[in-house]
């Protein structure tokens, strides 16, 4: 008798909370068009009261439906998520440059944490953690079966607490065991220097709050070092994962005439078609410009982007819009191809989602989606030698609006190399013997040439 009763009450629950849901979720349909999946809602009370019922541990409905949620967004492609209340403090903070973690940008592909790229000077890029690296064991927990978010959460945490990563790498036959300490990640996402006299390089690793501000300060510190206009300079974005995208608005203006379109958006509700221009108000939090006191030479200068399989996202923004206004010249090999936007929305219960709400596009109209940008000038380096992920290679993807062939990865189509240790490209300069960045050295040529053809024609 107890048992028929608890049954009962266990399935006039989940009719109940079905009711709840058809409420609730009437709500936002009432705003549009859409027709209720009601059989469909009825299933999902009908597994929440099986699990409830006859799970073998107790479960609370407070992860059942988290979980659910997670699930929800999840399925849709490989950049919509959920955030709990933590979880959202803790990405806001990584967008702000500062988090306590060991600094890797990482995907999900078939129940594998998948590294897009380590961010640098990090406890991941100084262990060697690479590109394409599958993370399979953080400690002792296996990652398959884990979200994404979860398993941020165990790579996160205090600072000098130690981490134990098991790496499955395609050029190793053997997993590679890593110790790492977790560090307060401080992420300096602007580097310049001098390459030689009147050639200037600056580095963006991650478009973040700052990133504008300081890219504006680093410009106007090259053209003092080098006390007279630069003949050229390179803007370095391999293995740039993104980020803001007033970022790449910004990074894009200091050198596109005012006003020039740099990236347009498509989507289903009206906050998602944006139409974002070379202007402050475009890329400004406020005050006054940061690029009111840059050199008028910034519009002009012999300016190469570097790209490789790692930029992706924001760092695509910024190479499209220059190679489309024919601004620079794109030197390096075929980028990641993120070309969708995710809106960061804050929750009631202070946690967050990130969904996808719009696909961009460069000024000329093309899509990167799935594609990335081929750029103008190929140059292989050994950093894209090995196993390179793509958009097109993750579950989920969306497809590319324009048509035409994706643009995967080619894994396996060439023996693996022992990779050099990073060089140039990461704005060191102390000085050590370091093996030479190829990519590098054939982008500076490229503005030497650049130099000799200027002055044999004047404009």
């Amino acid at each position: 008798m107890n048992t028929r009763i608890r049954k009962l009450t266990l399935l006039t629950t989940g009719a109940l909370l079905g009711g709840a849901l058809t409420l609730s979720i009437q709500a936002f349909a009432d705003k549009g068009d859409s027709v209720l999946p009601l059989n469909e809602l009825r299933t999902f009370a009908e597994v929440f009261g099986r699990i409830k019922q006859d799970y073998v541990e107790p479960v609370e409905d407070k992860k059942l439906i988290n979980e659910a949620i997670r699930g929800m967004l999840s399925g849709l492609d490989p950049h919509s998520d959920y955030f709990d209340p933590k979880e959202f403090k803790d990405f806001k903070e990584g967008t702000q440059g500062e988090f306590v973690g060991l600094g890797i940008e990482i995907s999900m592909e078939d129940g594998l944490v998948k590294v897009v790229s380590p961010i640098e000077d990090t406890p991941a890029q100084k262990a060697g953690i690479k590109s394409g690296d599958f993370i399979v064991k953080i400690d002792d927990t296996p990652v398959r079966g884990l979200s994404i978010n979860d398993a941020v959460k165990r790579m996160r945490g205090l600072p000098n607490t130690k981490v134990t990563l098991t790496i499955a790498r395609k050029t190793e036959t053997k997993p590679i065991v890593l110790t790492l300490t977790r560090a307060t990640i401080q992420t300096r996402s602007v580097k310049s220097r001098l390459l030689e006299p009147g050639f200037g390089y600056v580095r963006v690793s991650q478009f973040q709050e700052h990133t504008v501000e300081n890219f504006a300060s680093a410009l106007g510190s090259l053209y003092k070092d080098n006390k007279a206009p630069l003949n050229g300079l390179i803007l370095d974005l391999r293995d740039d994962p993104g980020g803001l995208l007033n970022g790449a608005v910004g990074v894009s203006a200091a050198f596109l005439p005012k006003d020039a379109l740099v990236v347009y958006t498509e989507g289903r509700v009206a906050d998602a078609q944006m139409r974002l221009y070379a202007s402050p108000k475009y890329y400004l939090r406020g005050g006054s410009d940061y690029y009111t006191k840059s050199p008028a030479e910034l519009k002009t200068v012999p300016l190469v982007v570097l790209v490789n399989g790692g930029s992706a996202s924001a760092s695509e923004i910024v190479a499209g819009a220059l190679q489309d206004h024919k601004r620079a010249l794109i030197v390096g090999t075929q980028t990641f191809g993120k070309g969708s936007v995710q809106s960061v929305l804050p929750l009631s219960n202070e946690g967050g989602i990130k969904l996808t709400t719009a696909r961009y596009f460069t000024p000329s109209g093309r899509s990167i989606q799935a594609k990335g940008i081929t750029p103008d000038i190929n140059a292989e380096d050994n950093s894209d030698a090995g196993f390179r992920i793509r958009e097109a290679d993750l579950d989920k993807h969306l497809s590319n609006p324009n048509g035409g062939d994706e643009a995967p990865s080619k894994t396996g189509s060439k023996p693996a190399q022992q990779q050099p240790k990073p060089v140039a490209k990461n704005g060191d300069a102390d000085g050590s013997a370091k093996a030479v960045d190829s990519q590098l050295e054939q982008a500076l040529n490229v503005l030497k040439v650049q130099q000799i053809l200027l002055k044999k024609n004047p404009s």
